[in-house]
């Protein structure tokens, strides 16, 4: 049964980020505003509820005459007016006075007895009543009350706020989410390009285009960075593809020489071409080309197997004095009168260090093998093996030859895999990856491996390793 794969429509950041700010920006400032308009309400309430009061206890003061009696002042409708457009109150406000026994005295607007009685009892006892808040204010000479004034005020004017001020406000908002929203429009664009450009290099490196030119001027530093970082690696990525390329050429012409060799040889002495003497020449000469062939592979595949972790390395406690003395000893039976028996400066106690025999002889083997390999034919080389403890953590084993050293245009890639000098492809055939396995080696136990300081004439290699107390 086929699947139908449902590919989920990507959207960019600008529209990503954008949407989801202005929405969460949107609630979070409507939300805002009406907090802040209930606090505006409960404010303005409270605010005009003690004006009232103050409106209450000027009337009061105002129906009291000079001789300590009530009067009902002529101008007081006219004094009411007046103040409702001073303060601002709403045309909602009803102004009554009566006295001690509660009969009405005075109204604004005009109002009977039960007509009071109905508004006072609805305003003064149910205190649950929505519609109207009162002011009291008590007309007193001395300790007798005269009178009292009472001002009604309906809740729906003391919560009233202007249609200036919510106009003015919601167009306070409203800016506030234009300007936010602009803002991140434009900082989600200057993010996004940066983005954009590196996934048109990703694409671009993705088809095998390693040549990536990406304008890294950026102002920012994390932008900076990743535009440098992928700048660099499309750089080391193209310098990889180079030398991919070239090892396949070189190993590929490596391997091919011996078998093309051996095969001429093989076939020459089968067809009867040679015979006698020859013919046992042609054979020993088809089986060094075997050895060299069979090493060439053993070097790849234990290069390969390093590099992938599967190589077991141990960590033993070695005297490393006499061992440098054993490998020396083997290494130089095997060499022709034109290298000279090599030099040892060894300490004269004991010196321990952590790591595998069989891999340090390796390393040591491969720094003599180059040493001569490198010195010119027919002049004889001076090579010295020097060990020293440099710390009490790491002991340094320097291997250092008089012969023509290391030119420096070539210093930096002595360890680069598949690297050989344009002396050694000329002379001898190889893979390259001696030194490259050697200093794996050294790592892998701990150590490190580094060509040294040039001397006045020929190279030193300096092979370091933990101590082991």
């Amino acid at each position: 049964m086929d699947r139908i794969k449902k590919t989920r429509k990507r959207t960019s950041i600008l529209t990503y980020w954008t949407l989801r700010y202005i929405i969460i920006l949107s609630a979070g400032l409507l939300l805002t505003a009406l907090l802040t308009f209930w606090w505006i309400q409960q404010e303005a309430m409270n605010n005009r509820m003690q004006t009232t009061g103050l409106l209450a206890q000027e009337i009061a003061d105002r129906s009291l005459t000079s001789d300590g009696t009530m009067q009902i002042s002529p101008t007081l409708a006219k004094l009411v007016e007046d103040r409702k457009r001073f303060f601002k109150v709403s045309l909602e406000m009803c102004v009554i006075v009566t006295d001690p026994a509660g009969r009405l005295l005075f109204s604004d607007p005009p109002l009977t007895q039960e007509e009071m009685h109905y508004k006072l009892n609805d305003t003064l006892t149910d205190a649950r009543s929505p519609e109207f808040k009162a002011a009291v204010a008590q007309i007193q000479e001395g300790s007798e009350t005269l009178g009292q004034v009472i001002v009604l005020q309906s809740k729906r004017s003391l919560r009233h706020i202007p249609q200036e001020e919510i106009l003015f406000f919601s167009i306070i908002i409203l800016f506030l989410i234009i300007l936010s929203w602009l803002t991140i429009y434009l900082l989600s664009g200057k993010l996004a390009k940066p983005i954009q450009r590196v996934a048109a290099a990703a694409s671009q490196i993705s088809n095998g285009e390693y040549n990536i030119v990406l304008d890294t001027g950026a102002k920012e530093r994390e932008i900076h960075e990743l535009l440098v970082s992928f700048q660099e690696m499309s750089g080391k990525l193209q310098q990889f593809e180079q030398s991919r390329a070239v090892m396949l050429a070189g190993v590929s012409h490596e391997l091919k020489t011996p078998v093309t060799s051996i095969k001429g040889l093989v076939h020459a002495v089968r067809e009867g071409v040679v015979e006698g003497d020859e013919a046992d020449e042609f054979l020993d000469i088809a089986l060094q080309e075997a050895g060299r062939l069979q090493r060439m592979v053993a070097d790849l595949l234990d290069y390969n197997a390093l590099t992938a972790g599967i190589v077991a390395v141990r960590h033993d406690r070695i005297d490393a004095v006499p061992l440098l003395s054993e490998i020396v000893y083997q290494w130089g039976l095997t060499q022709a009168d034109e290298v000279k028996e090599p030099v040892l400066e060894l300490p004269d106690k004991p010196l321990f260090v952590r790591g595998d025999p069989l891999r340090i002889q390796q390393i040591i083997v491969n720094l003599l093998n180059n040493s001569v390999q490198a010195a010119p034919p027919g002049q004889p080389l001076q090579l010295t093996v020097r060990l020293t403890a440099i710390s009490q953590d790491y002991a340094e084993l320097c291997i250092a030859d008089d012969g023509p050293g290391v030119a420096p245009d070539i210093r930096d890639r002595v360890f680069e895999a598949f690297f050989r000098s344009s002396s050694k492809q000329s002379l001898l055939r190889g893979l390259g990856l001696g030194l490259t396995f050697s200093r794996l080696l050294a790592e892998a136990m701990g150590g490190s491996l580094v060509l040294g300081e040039p001397p006045a004439e020929g190279c030193t290699f300096v092979l370091t390793l933990p101590l082991q107390p």
